[in-house]
């Protein structure tokens, strides 16, 4: 692997963090966004993310001013595309956006560019066909709280090459994280497993089985957890987690039917931490 420079599109929960993640293990980092707003947003969101960094004193200010001075925002797509060895896609969980910012990067960006997707979810084959790249592209999953999280999930869709996988699991190693490889089924290992055990909590809160600060304990505590369910889900974003439960529900059945709890949640606009309520209520800033 020979690349000193990761584009990332989106600067949202994922994109700002995955950008830190990349920083941080020493590659110039370009984070592509729609407008000058959401680049304000997204560098708000990274300032955020290494305050607590440095809180817990994981990072210094040293490793914060060269943290940022490697990230490089732009709403320029086509140039940044244009020069990309590696792209990491992580906008929205819906299929309709990211095969079409697929195919416009596939249009863009040089053939031997490597394109890869944060999707939790959604197929990698699927998204991958509306490309000329399908063996070129993969999916890499970072998981919530990327920035401690010490694994990332590769997913090879049914044409993604044995060269490009191998790319992907030295990008990780670089980043000074592990890697587990799954194929291309829905939610793929980590999440068909854990989103099942966020909406179950969603279930046992529902039915005032426990309150939602002693289940997170459980979990921490008793499972070993780094954070509850609920922490977690309102970290990550509540629509964000009902767009997964949606999208097994849909691909495996009933058995995965999402919660009404969660579900009366995310229609109240009550997603997390980024609007001040989730499960749980938050400081406004």
């Amino acid at each position: 692997m020979n690349i000193r420079t990761v584009w990332v599109i989106g600067m949202g929960t994922m994109g700002s963090e995955i950008g830190i993640v990349c920083a941080n293990s020493g590659f110039d980092t370009i984070m592509v966004e729609v407008n000058a707003q959401q680049i304000e947003k997204g560098l708000k969101a990274i300032n955020s993310v290494l305050q607590r960094l440095t809180k817990k004193k994981l990072i210094n200010e040293n490793d914060t001013r060269k943290i940022l001075d490697r990230i490089k925002p732009t709403t320029e797509r086509e140039e940044a595309f244009s020069n990309a060895d590696l792209i990491i896609e992580a906008t929205f969980e819906d299929m309709n956006l990211k095969k079409e910012l697929f195919k416009s990067i596939d249009e863009a960006c040089k053939n031997t560019a490597i394109i890869a997707s944060n999707t939790s979810t959604l197929s990698i084959t699927e998204i991958a066909a509306v490309t000329s790249r399908p063996d070129r592209c993969i999916g890499m999953h970072f998981l919530i709280p990327a920035t401690l999280n010490p694994v990332v999930e590769l997913v090879k869709g049914i044409k993604t090459s044995e060269e490009t996988h191998r790319f992907a699991s030295e990008f990780i190693k670089a980043c000074k994280k592990s890697s587990v490889t799954s194929k291309d089924s829905p939610a793929f290992i980590i999440n068909r497993l854990y989103v099942t055990l966020i909406n179950e909590a969603c279930l046992m809160l529902q039915e005032n089985l426990a309150t939602a600060e002693e289940i997170d304990f459980a979990c921490q505590k008793g499972l070993g957890f780094p954070l509850g369910p609920f922490a977690a889900s309102d970290s990550s974003g509540l629509d964000v987690v009902l767009d997964c439960v949606n999208t097994l529900h849909k691909r495996l059945g009933d058995k995965y039917r999402p919660s009404q709890l969660l579900v009366n949640l995310v229609n109240a606009g009550n997603l997390g931490r980024k609007t001040g309520r989730g499960v749980f209520k938050y400081a406004k800033k």
